[in-house]
């Protein structure tokens, strides 16, 4: 059963109450929000139960009336998930001698110790909060002192609590089974995926293992199906940009790239792009690596090459398809880069992505893949760079007046993007940054989820006649932001003055 975000409890109602007692009374305590208690009912709930509550809260009472399965359902599911890693882990170093039971540091019979109820609670446990607190990924580490668990939230590892040293083998084994993986090669790198259900989501993990020299180390990336792609607005993605990026979705024909470092969030921009198009009048296909979201209205073509289905050769068999519009996950190879030209050349319009530090580069990362000059610029209609970056979080935002030297430099790097921080010497500049504090909504760190940055390099005629001309990239970039690019650095800067983000995170991701 789905159960929408609202039924999730925000009061700490697993401490306060039994299931039972909710579940007799027919409610369940949700939020307070403006002197308001709000509370999920079924039928009558008793007059007493609702008085109690308003006088425990202090607060008027609402009712949100449910069918009887969903509020079942949601007691069930707000009770089943009170259980953290961590408590687990603290259990377990408090009643199990691990190194004697789980066969200390040199495990033989690595099957039956995978599959022991500590160990299979602790990798269900692990997955569950890791998808629960947003991770990208899980990073299991062999150390000295056993494995250390991590998990990549908004871009920045963060520790986790890890298993103890007993069960360091008998995890790795547990994920390894769970992915179809040889649990007796460990000298050998392995990849693998296996699948998860969480409530009611999907989930697909992706795992790579390697050798160290304490032991195996394993990445899970947590790719949630059950998602939806998000749209150019919800990327956060500043006016004048996302205007720009919508011309270049809107164009009938030729390349639009999207550059950035892994997990820039390049395909998700994508994605948002796509959005734009009418699938109900074009015919879409998208080649992916793998495919992250379900589009409906469009074919989409999963990558997978141990069966033959490479990048290069399923657009060749897409392009006989009668495609108007192409995506392409990744152009790794110069036959895939061949083949998208070629496709941009004969009336398709291709979106693809590229890695490299911005945008300018990317002309010259696809003569790297042997296309020829003449061909990219006739092809080429656009360019997006873009980073992702920590937001501030807003339970703990506060506001604070820059030091001489950091308020120097936004006062020279911000020339040109619109936005002047005024200075006086004779007098300390007014607070016009903004940080977050720390607190538990954001587990301390000041910062809750992730905004994007970006630039856009819109090819103009002044361009395609450098780049025909064998200029250097310096040349075309200084051209660029004479034609009105906005560099990633400046479009980090307004975020940061709009209290969007933090001068930290614009300097860790945005190089000068």
């Amino acid at each position: 059963m789905s159960l929408p975000a609202e039924l999730r409890p925000e009061l700490p109602i697993t401490e306060q109450f039994r299931p039972e007692y909710l579940l007799d009374c027919g409610i369940l305590p949700l939020r307070l929000a403006s002197e308001h208690l709000e509370v999920a009912a079924s039928g009558d709930p008793p007059q007493d139960v609702l008085e109690d509550l308003s006088l425990f809260y202090g607060a008027v009472v609402i009712l949100i009336p449910l069918e009887r399965a969903v509020l079942e359902e949601a007691i069930r599911r707000a009770f089943a998930s009170t259980e953290s890693v961590g408590d687990l882990v603290r259990g377990l170093e408090d009643d199990f001698d691990l190194e004697a039971n789980l066969g200390g540091d040199e495990p033989t019979d690595l099957r039956s110790l995978a599959t022991q109820p500590p160990v299979v609670r602790y990798v269900s446990l692990l997955v569950r909060d890791a998808f629960d607190a947003g991770a990208s990924d899980v990073h299991l580490e062999a150390t000295r002192d056993g494995l250390r668990a991590r998990i990549r939230l908004d871009g920045v590892l963060t520790d986790i609590a890890s298993p103890p040293r007993g069960l360091q083998h008998a995890v790795v084994s547990r994920v390894k089974l769970l992915a179809s993986l040889d649990i007796a090669e460990r000298r050998a790198p392995q990849d693998g995926r296996f699948r998860v259900r969480l409530e009611d989501r999907d989930l697909d993990l992706r795992v790579s293992t390697v050798p160290t020299l304490h032991g195996e180390s394993v990445v899970l990336r947590l790719l949630d199906r059950g998602g939806r792609p998000v749209t150019l607005e919800e990327l956060g993605m500043s006016d004048d940009l996302m205007q720009q990026v919508q011309r270049l979705a809107q164009r009938p024909h030729g390349i639009v790239l999207a550059t950035g470092p892994t997990g820039s969030g390049k395909t998700t921009t994508l994605y948002a792009a796509l959005g734009m198009r009418n699938p109900a009048a074009e015919k879409i296909v998208t080649v992916e690596d793998p495919v992250e979201y379900h589009l409906a209205g469009i074919t989409q073509v999963p990558v997978h090459t141990k069966a033959g289905v490479t990048f290069a050769g399923a657009l060749r068999s897409i392009l006989r398809q009668d495609p108007d519009v192409l995506m392409i996950g990744e152009m790794r190879d110069p036959e895939t880069a061949a083949i998208a030209v070629q496709a941009a050349m004969t009336g398709h319009l291709v979106f693809s992505t590229l890695h490299t530090n911005d945008a300018v580069s990317a002309l010259t990362r696809l003569a790297d893949l042997k296309v020829e000059p003449y061909m990219v610029a006739a092809t080429v209609e656009g360019v997006l760079a873009q980073r992702l970056v920590r937001r501030i979080c807003a339970a703990c935002k506060e506001s604070y007046t820059p030091d001489g030297a950091l308020a120097g430099l936004l006062e020279r790097e911000y020339l040109g993007t619109g936005t002047t921080i005024r200075l006086d010497s004779r007098r300390a500049p007014t607070p016009s940054l903004f940080r977050g504090a720390g607190c538990t909504d954001c587990r301390g760190t000041g910062y809750r989820g992730r905004t994007a940055i970006a630039e856009v390099m819109v090819m103009t005629d002044s361009i395609r006649d450098e780049l025909l001309g064998a200029r250097s990239p310096a040349r075309l970039r200084e051209l660029a932001r004479t034609e009105g690019m906005t560099t990633l650095r400046q479009d980090g800067w307004r975020k940061a003055h709009q209290g969007v983000t933090t001068v930290e995170e614009v300097l860790r991701v945005a190089a000068d």
